[in-house]
């Protein structure tokens, strides 16, 4: 998520409250497109009241992985590659540079890692660290910028 971080948070605990909701009355997880549209369709009525918030919603479901791009305004779309937030153009660039339909599942985490790396790096409003999630809950891994700068140092994006 990107925006303001009281409305963020909010959002994010209250979407996270409705999917278990969901997940206890219907005894399955929710659907990566559900999960979308049931926030659009929170946030759409305070349309014009001020918020400011982009998000992704994306995760793996029994229809394989989805990717959702919404905003604090209701809108929702699907697609295959999205940033948000003010240091996106960094991960887009990263990302632009190295994306090929045929990377590793390794290649592409390292992709996303350093995309990651490089928006935070660079932008002093993004967090500092850079979690990677696999299929389902899976975390690939969590680690902390400052490390992957030392990391990183002297080699090119």
């Amino acid at each position: 998520m990107a925006g303001g971080a009281a409305d963020c948070s909010f959002w994010e605990c209250l979407l996270a409250r409705q999917c278990r909701i969901y997940e206890l009355r219907n005894k399955e997880r929710i659907s990566v497109a559900a999960t979308s549209k049931l926030l659009a369709n929170m946030v759409y009525q305070y349309k014009g009241m001020g918020l400011s918030m982009g998000t992704m919603v994306c995760g793996w479901d029994k229809r394989g992985p989805g990717l959702y791009y919404g905003d604090s305004e209701g809108n929702r779309v699907c697609g295959n590659l999205f940033a948000v937030g003010s240091s996106s153009m960094y991960a887009c660039g990263v990302v632009d540079s190295g994306l090929r339909h045929d990377l590793t599942i390794e290649e592409a985490c390292e992709l996303g890692r350093r995309a990651i790396y490089q928006a935070t790096y660079r932008d002093a409003y993004s967090c500092s660290q850079v979690n990677l999630y696999g299929e389902g809950w899976e975390i690939v891994s969590q680690e902390v910028i400052l490390r992957l700068h030392q990391q990183y140092q002297g080699q090119t994006a």
